[in-house]
């Protein structure tokens, strides 16, 4: 046995060397040999690596026929040229499906929900090659579906509920797309030759969303408009040269969400309105303080958000996401110089209007939407509110029509409506009540999420493995 003086003396030396080592804890300096990483800055290689290996954006190029067409019809990015889904073809559409839908083409895909745009008679949609595991823009024609070109790198996804889920960007000369792990791809339309990319991950710390990038891309004179969520929350890249031209400071460390960045004008001004991880932010288009932040709100912050902000004309902005997160209606204001933003309205998916996965639409003074799957006994049903009052229901499509999370879109005052399963809905577009003129099984396939697109009276749709062009003229 130890004498007590013994005891004594090893209690003093233990409580002498945890002094010791509390003292160099508190002077040790973890990170004194890290330093920042500037975007641009770091003499990074051409090519980008990932947990795949690495990727050579554009790297490939596979041709195969030239093609000519008369058709004039645009679709250039996620929810169209005006960013609210409605189309504007002049065409006149059909009230019912008669005898069937009219099949223009079908092509398969590889798994995801990426919907496409149209130019003048060519259609252009971001795939995943699941045999050269490499992401793929192709582009077909309109009119018959043959395939005349494809622009791809390599990049190893796993499948997560899909994989491809972004829509491009486009104009006469620059067409962008948005990878699922973050690569960021200008090409020339007409031709398919590869202009630049950029790594987000690589450049801007972007972290990559859970179920992989859902933004879309955005081009405004020539610029693309791009929200990687890291070093940087928002940045204007040149199409024509690839070079960053501004970018958003993000102070607040909020990442990149699902959600795509929607244009906003108040008392004259354009600014951006993005919802990314962590608030809702709005940020200069124009002017002296391009790229900076006018105003941002931390009042809705879901960890996981998928539709984008509905912007009304009267500077109120609504926010939706799913998983139990419901919506909010914020006002933006101008006082003097500055701008604010008031929380009006704030609610659970039970109590209002709320989505999952697609951007409720704003049209004839109403906002209509499916609500998502924890909206209790109206879930997964179409409704109508008066944007005023967003808890306010004021119809639903009832209990025998129920669409998932199926997309939507609005023509020749029309509602075409995609449920999971396939089948796709035509209803009149009125805020009066929900009218439903006739419905049809237009595929077999499953988890039909991807965002509907009407151009030249045609219609494009797809579900996780196949896109289609259904005739819709009268």
């Amino acid at each position: 046995m130890l004498s007590k003086r013994s005891e004594k003396g090893l209690i003093l030396l233990a409580i002498v060397v945890a002094m010791l080592l509390f003292v160099y804890w508190l002077a040790y300096n973890p990170v004194k040999d890290i330093h920042a990483s500037i975007p641009g800055m770091d003499n990074r290689p051409k090519e980008s690596a990932d947990d795949g290996g690495k990727v050579k954006i554009g790297e490939g190029f596979d041709f195969y026929q030239d093609f000519e067409s008369d058709l004039q019809g645009k679709w250039v990015q996620f929810r169209g040229a005006n960013s609210d889904n409605i189309s504007s073809d002049q065409s006149k559409l059909i009230d019912s499906w008669g005898d069937g839908p009219k099949i223009d083409w079908q092509v398969e895909l590889g798994e995801g929900h990426a919907a496409p745009v149209v130019y003048n008679g060519k259609v252009y949609v971001l795939d995943y090659d699941e045999v050269k595991k490499a992401d793929a823009l192709r582009c077909f024609s309109l009119e018959t579906g043959e395939e005349l070109w494809r622009r791809w790198y390599r990049v190893r996804i796993k499948r997560n509920h899909g994989i491809s889920r972004t829509v491009p960007a486009i104009n006469d000369k620059y067409l962008i797309t948005i990878g699922p792990r973050c690569h960021v791809m200008c090409t020339d339309p007409n031709t398919g030759d590869f202009l630049w990319g950029i790594d987000l991950v690589k450049e801007y710390m972007s972290e990559i969303p859970f179920w992989y990038t859902g933004q879309c891309p955005v081009i405004v004179d020539n610029i693309a408009i791009i929200a990687p969520g890291g070093s940087s929350l928002l940045i204007g890249v040149d199409c024509a040269t690839g070079k960053v031209i501004w970018e958003t400071p993000n102070p607040d460390g909020w990442k990149m969400s699902h959600s795509s960045v929607m244009p906003m004008t108040l008392d004259g001004k354009k600014m951006w309105v993005y919802a990314a991880v962590g608030g809702i932010v709005g940020v200069s288009a124009e002017g002296d303080d391009l790229g900076q932040i006018l105003w941002k709100t931390k009042d809705f912050a879901p960890s996981v958000v998928a539709p984008s902000p509905v912007v009304f004309g009267n500077g109120k902005v609504y926010m939706t996401a799913g998983y139990g997160a419901g919506g909010i209606l914020l006002q933006v204001k101008k006082s003097g110089g500055n701008y604010t933003v008031e929380t009006l309205q704030k609610f659970k998916p039970k109590d209002g209007i709320a989505s999952e996965q697609q951007t409720p639409i704003l049209y004839d003074g109403h906002m209509f939407s499916i609500l998502p799957k924890d909206a209790g006994g109206i879930r997964n049903r179409f409704v109508c509110v008066d944007p005023n009052d967003c808890q306010t229901i004021l119809w639903d499509s009832g209990s025998a029509n129920r669409y998932g999370l199926g997309p939507y879109v609005v023509a020749d005052g029309k509602f075409f409506i995609l449920r999971d399963d396939g089948t796709v809905a035509i209803a009149k577009a009125t805020s009066k009540s929900f009218q439903l003129l006739d419905k049809t099984k237009v595929m077999d396939g499953h988890d039909a999420w991807g965002p509907l697109v009407v151009v030249d009276g045609r219609l494009l749709m797809r579900d996780d493995k196949h896109m289609l062009c259904i005739d819709l003229r009268k």
